[in-house]
Parts: structure tokens; sequence; C-alpha cells
């Protein structure tokens, strides 16, 4: 069997709701998305073997928000800020632990 083409698959919900319910990009998914993809290439683990960032519409959590997936695993995160973001990338991408304190 093959190499996967990429190691993980990061999918950060971005979904906007126009109608004021719920939804990750009232949380800044957008920014906090577009950092971990500048902080993966800072670290060199960004692109083909390693880690993509994806722009995912709604996932349907969207209570639990904002939200991200990653595969292979599926598993689920919320988080808030940067500080959550740098401690999935730490831990579970780079590490391969999961963060039980974000998992949902």
């Amino acid at each position: 069997m093959s190499e996967p083409y990429y190691r993980y698959h990061m999918f950060f919900c971005v979904n906007r709701r126009d109608d004021g319910s719920a939804c990750c990009a009232a949380s800044g998914s957008q920014e906090l998305r577009d950092y971990a993809k500048q902080r993966l290439k800072a670290a060199g683990i960004h692109g083909k073997g390693r880690v993509r960032v994806n722009n995912a519409g709604c996932l349907d959590r969207c209570e639990e928000g904002p939200v991200i997936v990653i595969y292979p695993e599926g598993v689920w995160y919320r988080y808030v800020d940067k500080s959550d973001i740098d401690e999935i990338i730490d831990r579970h991408l780079i590490r391969g632990e999961v963060v039980e304190r974000l998992r949902i």
C-alpha cells in the first residue's frame, strides 16, 4: 500500500450563517485557519506528505464551534484562540497525541 498523499487533513469549518444563528465564522474561524496554515508552513510540515489545511462549509456542529476535524483519525476539536491551535498542532499533528481537553 502506498503512502497517503497527506499525513493529515485539517478541516476548519468557516461557515457563516446570515440569520444570526451560531456559526464558526462568527468566532473567527477563518482568521484562525489562516494562522494554522501559516504556522504549519513555518514549521515545515505543510504540504505533500505532511499536513493539508482546508476550509470546510458547515460541519453541522455549530453549537460546539468553532470546530476542526482532523483526518484520517476523525478527531473533532473545539478551539477558542491561537494557543488552542498551537496546542493542536504541537500535540496532535507533530507528536500524534489527541488533545483531550479540546476534543468534542
